[in-house]
């Protein structure tokens, strides 16, 4: 840390070029020295204390608590000891067949306090979608009271993928709601991000929840687990479909129906608990109007990854170097340009979050109680930028739901760049990364990454790296394709994206056609 700090401080050497400084900042912030960076951990904390180090280099202001660059959070940390803990799928005879927790079915330590025991019988609900308004119900008709709901990934073609999204992350919740007691998730082979196997070795990873019960978007008790493609078909035995006409029938984005399972599920699931303190950092550019300056603008990227883990390759440290270390050294180099030019209208908050990898934690947290005065009116997030080939176009995620998206247009023109839709819309990206809490709170968001279309290069670079890179250790700096020049030039067009919305006299306003604009 100190070398790469040594590069800002006056008199000690020339000022690196940009591409420099933001490999300096990703290979600071995914350093072994910071231990992977779990939410909380002392390299967690070492990672912090360098963001805010460089905030001051670039001229911020604290926009934190207390007066500083700080917003601290209080998590309940929950492990699942699938070891220690037993399941069995109970047929119509009463005979029980036993599931192999940690390797058949991987329980989720996010989002909630999990119950210590479960009897409830299953229930197959197709994609799992409920959007009446989009004409498209798979819970219609369907008596889930009671029951577990075992749903599959994917959605049909006749919806919009943000929509597919949007429903799939308020699920949980919807289903509480309606007196489910859980959820299982069943992926086809062809849509998984990360190989089973490494799945597992993860599973053991402490997961978390805001220790505010109010914050929560899942009630205490509620199961949320995920199972094999072996155990997929297991799940469905006995119903007269099976696993594989279901998964090709997903990756066809074709209707899938809903029906009983003749199965229950009885499990005993034995959990640990600690509570623990990570802070969000927030810094700031006051606007210039003195109308505007109590508005602001976000910018933001997560700090955290997934900390030391089971070892891969002879190597246990997680770096997350691409994610998220190029999202927050994006942030840094963005900041660092506006603060050159002349202070734009509405004042910009830069935004390193915390515990983005137990469910967007940290910016919940941040959008519901945000530690500045005034309103939000946008936020642009940086998640696994992925500048691993040359910058022709952008995903710019949720443009088509907000006037964003014309700036973001109007924006990639100037710079000789496309805006491309989401090649993977199933993967369900809009909703799994920090701008989604911000668009839950009513808040109009993007979300920038390197853009690609199926069938190319860049698209089979991209389903690489996911496969061999993603949540493990091999994400470090010294992975071989990174290309900081390119994701400097993502920065340049994201920065003046970012001044143009804190500029316009006009808020950024939902489309008619978005269904986030009733939240």
């Amino acid at each position: 840390m100190l070398a790469a700090l040594a590069l800002l401080l006056p008199g000690a050497a020339p000022a690196p070029d940009r591409a420099q400084q933001w490999m300096a900042d990703v290979g600071e912030i995914a350093s072994d020295a910071n231990e992977g960076r779990e939410t909380g951990s002392r390299g967690h904390l070492r990672a912090a204390l360098y963001v805010e180090q460089r905030f001051r280099a670039i001229g911020l202001a604290p926009a934190g608590e207390k007066g500083g660059f700080r917003q601290q959070v209080t998590f309940e940390q929950q492990i699942i000891d699938h070891a220690a803990s037993t399941a069995a799928l109970i047929g119509p005879d009463g005979k029980a067949a036993p599931l192999a927790l940690g390797a058949d079915m991987l329980i989720s330590a996010d989002g909630g306090p999990r119950p210590a025991t479960v009897d409830a019988p299953l229930v197959f609900a197709g994609y799992g979608l409920h959007l009446p308004e989009r004409g498209h119900d798979d819970f219609a008709g369907l008596d889930i009271k009671g029951k577990i709901v075992v749903t599959i990934a994917g959605g049909p073609a006749s919806l919009l993928g943000p929509d597919k999204a949007s429903n799939r992350a308020e699920r949980a919740k919807f289903l509480a709601r309606a007196g489910a007691v859980g959820l299982i998730t069943l992926t086809p082979p062809a849509q998984i991000e990360i190989p089973w196997e490494r799945q597992k070795l993860l599973a053991g990873q402490p997961g978390m929840y805001l220790a505010d019960p109010a914050l929560r978007e899942v009630p205490a008790g509620f199961l949320v687990a995920r199972v094999d493609a072996a155990t997929s078909e297991r799940l469905l035995a006995g119903s007269g479909h099976n696993f594989a006409d279901l998964a090709a029938a997903s990756d066809a984005s074709r209707p899938i129906p809903a029906f009983a399972l003749p199965q229950r599920l009885r499990a005993s699931i034995v959990t640990r608990h600690r509570q623990l303190v990570s802070p969000n950092l927030v810094a700031k550019i006051v606007g210039s109007d003195p109308g505007l300056a109590r508005e602001h603008v976000v910018i933001s990227a997560h700090l955290d990854h997934v900390g030391i883990g089971p070892a891969i390759g002879g190597d246990r440290i997680y770096n997350g170097a691409i994610d998220d270390g190029s999202g927050v050294a994006t942030v840094l180099d963005i900041a660092q340009q506006i603060a050159k030019g002349p202070r734009p209208k509405r004042s910009i908050l830069f935004v390193i979050v915390t515990a983005e990898e137990a469910g967007l934690l940290g910016s919940s947290y941040f959008a519901k109680r945000p530690s500045v005065a005034g309103t939000i009116v946008a936020d642009i997030n940086f998640d696994v930028l992925l500048p691993l080939w040359p910058l022709t176009s952008v995903q710019a995620q949720g443009d088509r739901e907000s006037t964003l998206g014309d700036i973001a247009r109007a924006t990639a023109a100037r710079h000789g760049l496309e805006i491309v839709p989401d090649p993977l819309p199933n993967r369900n990206s809009f909703t799994r990364t920090d701008q989604y809490s911000f668009v839950r709170a009513g808040i109009p968001a993007l979300a920038f990454k390197f853009g690609f279309t199926p069938g190319s290069e860049a698209f089979r670079i991209e389903h690489d790296w996911r496969a061999t890179r993603y949540h493990s250790p091999s994400d470090d700096i010294h992975q071989p394709g990174l290309r900081p020049a390119e994701a400097i030039r993502l920065d340049d067009f994201a920065a003046d994206v970012a001044r143009s919305i804190a500029d316009d006299p006009q808020h950024p306003q939902w489309l008619e056609t978005s269904l986030f604009r009733s939240r």
